[in-house]
């Protein structure tokens, strides 16, 4: 079914982008950049809200679209934030960009996000791995926005290498800050790197919340997933407090094309986040 609302005398579908302009262009690895974006409308801007872990589409017109998570913090009201790798053509054409750039935006679509409301009062941890940083940095920013709502916070984040690390300067910032633990590893280190080497999973061991009262976020690649919940199994975490992203499927963002089929469940619209307890025995989703 299209849903059709009225909007200045036309009629606008779930199908139809707004207009949004590309403010801002900021290098963050050699394969990486992060575009924020603002809506050209005004009342459709003030409309537009987003839950951490929700994501958009984004047009490049006369090319194509393609699903984007948002990693800015939802408390932002007059702008947000894409992080886009270099891999495809949509994301090609807009690393070739410059501010002042023309984009349409569709969204923000997903039902499954991280549930902020229900980590009140309790331990949160996130674990990411590469690009995996950027579903998950929209949840960092809102909780450290309202810290005194949660308990004890850490972010364990592992790279391939020091160059591919998302936010780099972003992480040295909250290093310095006494109310979230950042522990840092990359596979490949160079001359300079001081801190761990190997794979996320290694840092898990060091952890020391009760499963009782500790909410689990887990983003990155597939292969990483596996792993992940298997020392988090090994630690008695619960699979219903633990969520995990799984947009990498993701194509039009409404349910229509069913790329994302995994299951019973659509991705885009059941998700992109779901708790483990969800897609345990749905052996297409890790």
């Amino acid at each position: 079914m299209v849903l059709e609302a009225e909007k200045k005398g036309k009629k606008k579908t779930i199908y139809t982008p707004d207009m949004a302009t590309i403010t801002e262009i900021s290098d963050l690895t050699p394969t990486e950049k992060q575009f924020t974006i603002q809506i050209d409308d005004q009342e459709t801007r003030e409309a537009f809200r987003f839950q951490p872990g929700q994501f958009v589409e984004l047009t490049v017109f006369g090319l194509g679209e393609a699903p984007f998570s948002i990693p800015s913090s939802p408390n932002n009201r007059e702008s947000f934030e894409l992080c886009v790798r270099d891999i495809g053509n949509v994301s090609n054409a807009l690393h070739k960009m410059a501010p002042g750039s023309k984009v349409g935006i569709r969204g923000p679509y997903g039902n499954g996000y991280f549930p902020h409301e229900k980590m009140k009062g309790n331990n949160v941890v996130i674990i990411a791995g590469g690009i995996g940083m950027a579903p998950v940095r929209s949840l960092l920013k809102y909780i450290l926005e309202d810290r005194q709502s949660y308990k004890d916070f850490s972010l364990i984040y592992g790279c391939v290498d020091p160059a591919n690390i998302l936010y780099k300067d972003e992480m040295q910032q909250l290093k310095q800050r006494d109310d979230i633990e950042i522990k840092m590893t990359v596979d490949n280190p160079d001359a300079d790197w001081k801190e761990a080497v190997g794979v996320c999973t290694n840092l898990i061991g060091d952890l020391k919340y009760s499963p009782e009262d500790t909410f689990i976020v887990v983003c990155g690649p597939p292969i990483m997933y596996k792993f992940v919940i298997l020392e988090l199994d090994d630690r008695s975490y619960k699979p219903e407090n633990i969520f995990l992203s799984l947009e990498r499927r993701m194509e039009c963002g409404v349910g229509k094309c069913n790329h994302c089929h995994i299951g019973n469940k659509l991705v885009c619209v059941d998700g992109p986040v779901f708790s483990l307890w969800e897609i345990r025995n749905l052996k297409e989703a890790i």
